[in-house]
């Protein structure tokens, strides 16, 4: 794979998105706060894997991070610099279901690299690197949701990007094309690009993750290394998180993978 690695590589020289540092953050939708003084600081590359159960601010957490919304308190600093169109250019997110263009597939990546100013030359090596260059003329919303979730990638890599955002990608999605996302992540992060990835499946951060962050209640109740994480989690909201998803899998083995 380190073929695919050099395709997505880039010039992490210079870089000053990170460390990101989330002080005090908050967020309400009427009179319902949704995040809660929340406080994190994330300053190595690698995947961070972001958990919690339904409604602990997850997704919520990445659009802001996106400057998709706007905190009603607190600050977010990319390299010490607020989230703005400067520091989201230097970024990408792929959402749980992504929106294609009613166009073929390599016209998908071509509308990405043309808005940067980057060469179409790179597409064909782009979706031959996740498995759709023998696709790439016909319509993207004819994939299936594996592969649309691949062109999603393919799209979001196409500039480079400093942070990919995920927010669970590969849900509801069957074995071979998880495992297909999960490399080309994985490919991705060995190339420099700092990845923060929403999920529910605790076997999938196992996999993963260089880093877990737990939430609850809209706040980080634990952050950690990964093996440190599982194996010795301090806090009582991170063990009953853990024995919560346990139980689960064991309860439901098939069923139970978000």
């Amino acid at each position: 794979m380190r073929e695919m690695a050099r395709t997505f590589e880039r010039q992490v020289v210079g870089s000053t998105l990170l460390p990101l540092e989330v002080r005090g953050l908050g967020y309400r939708a009427g009179d319902k706060r949704l995040i809660d003084g929340l406080e994190l600081r994330l300053s190595n590359r690698g995947i961070t894997v972001v958990m919690g159960h339904n409604g602990a601010g997850k997704s919520l957490l990445l659009r802001l991070l996106h400057g998709l919304l706007s905190p009603s308190e607190g600050k977010i600093l990319w390299g010490g610099t607020p989230v703005s169109e400067a520091t989201t250019m230097r970024q990408s997110m792929v959402f749980q279901s992504p929106v294609l263009l009613r166009r073929s597939v390599a016209a998908n990546v071509d509308f990405v690299l043309r808005n940067r100013g980057i060469t179409v030359s790179r597409r064909t090596e782009l979706l031959k690197k996740v498995g759709l260059a023998d696709r790439q003329h016909q319509p993207a919303r004819a994939l299936s949701g594996g592969e649309a979730q691949r062109l999603a990638l393919a799209r979001a890599l196409a500039t480079g990007p400093e942070v990919l955002l995920l927010d669970e990608p590969t849900a509801s999605l069957d074995p071979a094309s998880v495992e297909a996302i999960e490399e080309i992540v994985r490919d991705a992060a060995r190339a420099g690009t700092c990845v923060i990835f929403v999920t529910h499946d605790i076997a999938q951060a196992r996999r993963l993750a260089d880093e877990v962050v737990l939430m609850s209640a809209g706040r980080v109740a634990e952050t950690g290394p990964t093996e440190e994480f599982f194996r010795s989690p301090r806090t009582d909201a991170a063990r009953a998180f853990l024995a919560h998803r346990f139980s689960l899998v064991t309860d439901d083995p098939q069923g139970e993978t978000k």
